[in-house]
């Protein structure tokens, strides 16, 4: 029973990791140094956020679990002014934790968490100077783009699924994938094996919710999406994150612009 608590918290705050790899592919090919994309931030302790404003990082909701007084950004320590959670998030309601643990079944969890506005904003007391903003991609076409994921979570490999010993906070991996659904607020993906797999298929894992999806567009990689969730299905008790087929859902950016720009306007600039 604990386990399968355990994985239903993972299914709600993960999607990224030092990216889960392809198994019959080095390490060392999914392994970049950070100023690969220095827009990327760290969150307390795990989880990660994108600078898309010299003073504002968009992250995840469920990655914010207190109190936040300061990020990491480009290797310094960024004060935080304020947090700014999106008013539809809600967290996965400890009746629906119950339910599956009692029935195996997570469907009505997965329900909840499709249903979920999983977003918010990080203002920073100072403007950051020495990083470029991440340009936000606001176009709703993203099915069927190819897509790069970042993260420095746990990792693991699609044959044996994620590292349940891996840190949550590593090395930064970086992998790609294609955009298998865009419906609504969530952009999903499909770790796939074989023929169709990309040379650095790969997928999130624990530890890097908040991280990017880039798309890239006139050789600049845009922001798309933020790492979320995966969906868990059959018996709850028996998944394994991180094992090829598995989707992933990311927060789909082009869905809450309107949202981040009237938040961003109506605060005082630093």
């Amino acid at each position: 029973m604990r386990r399968l608590f355990l994985l239903l918290l993972l299914a709600v705050s993960s999607t990224s990791s030092a990216i889960v790899i392809r198994h019959d592919v080095d390490d060392s090919n999914y392994c970049v140094p950070a100023s690969e994309f220095p827009a990327l931030a760290d969150m307390p302790g795990e989880a990660h956020g994108v600078l898309i404003a010299p003073q504002w990082i968009v992250t995840a909701a469920h990655t914010i679990t207190g109190p936040v007084e300061e990020i990491t950004l480009n290797g310094v320590r960024r004060k935080v002014e304020r947090l700014i959670v999106h008013p539809g998030y809600k967290k996965l309601p400890d009746s629906l934790v119950a339910q599956a643990i009692e029935s195996g079944d997570a469907s009505k969890a997965m329900e909840s968490q499709a249903s979920n506005k999983d977003i918010a904003l990080v203002k920073l007391v100072e403007p950051v100077v020495d990083v470029a903003p991440a340009i936000l991609y606001q176009k709703k076409d993203e099915l069927g783009k190819l897509v790069m994921l970042m993260g420095k979570g746990a990792t693991g490999n699609g044959t044996d699924g994620e590292n349940p010993h891996s840190p949550h906070r590593a090395a930064l991996r970086r992998a790609f994938n294609k955009i298998t659904s865009a419906d609504g607020p969530w952009l999903g993906y499909v770790f796939d094996t074989g023929p169709s797999a990309l040379a650095l298929e790969g997928m999130g894992g624990g530890g890097d919710s908040g991280g990017p999806l880039l798309v890239k567009i006139d050789d600049q990689w845009q922001l798309a999406g933020l790492a979320a969730w995966k969906f868990v299905e059959g018996n709850a008790a028996e998944f394994r994150p991180g094992v090829y087929d598995q989707t992933s859902y990311n927060v789909r950016l082009s869905s809450y612009v309107e949202w981040i720009e009237t938040v961003i306007s109506s605060e005082p600039k630093g």
